[in-house]
């Protein structure tokens, strides 16, 4: 089991949330100071580490088999994130998704570090999570 923190369409109320299965939700946690965030076509979003910044993105943290990650949740990933590590606000260690190598330095997504949040994104756009 491995510790994957969620921040687009597969937390809770999300249209991929169901291919979590039974998988243990841990709770609703904050990255460490240190993050950014872009929107990927209005689709889903990238979290971007980077020092540089202070600021800190909203999330859920689940507790995944490494087979559900390995056959559900990678495969399913858009080419823009990888697989990557982070760090809570706590000070611990976990999975996630991150902007992919290149993606930045593209210029076509749209930063949305100030919403804090994916929800709060759509939010703005007049959608609902």
């Amino acid at each position: 089991m491995v510790r994957m923190f969620l921040n687009g369409q597969a937390m809770r109320g999300g249209e991929f949330h169901p291919l979590l299965g039974d998988a243990p939700f841990l709770g609703v946690v904050r990255t460490a100071p240190g993050h950014r965030f872009f929107s990927i076509r209005d689709v889903c979003p990238g979290l971007l580490p980077d020092p540089a910044v202070d600021s800190a993105i909203e999330g859920e943290l689940y507790e995944l088999s490494l087979e559900l990650l390995r056959d559900v949740i990678l495969p399913g990933e858009p080419g823009e994130l990888e697989f990557g590590v982070i760090e809570l606000a706590d000070g611990s260690a976990c999975f996630s998704m991150v902007l992919a190598r290149g993606e930045l330095e593209r210029g076509v997504h749209k930063e949305i570090t100030d919403f804090g949040g994916w929800r709060a994104y759509l939010a703005s756009l007049g959608r609902e999570f």
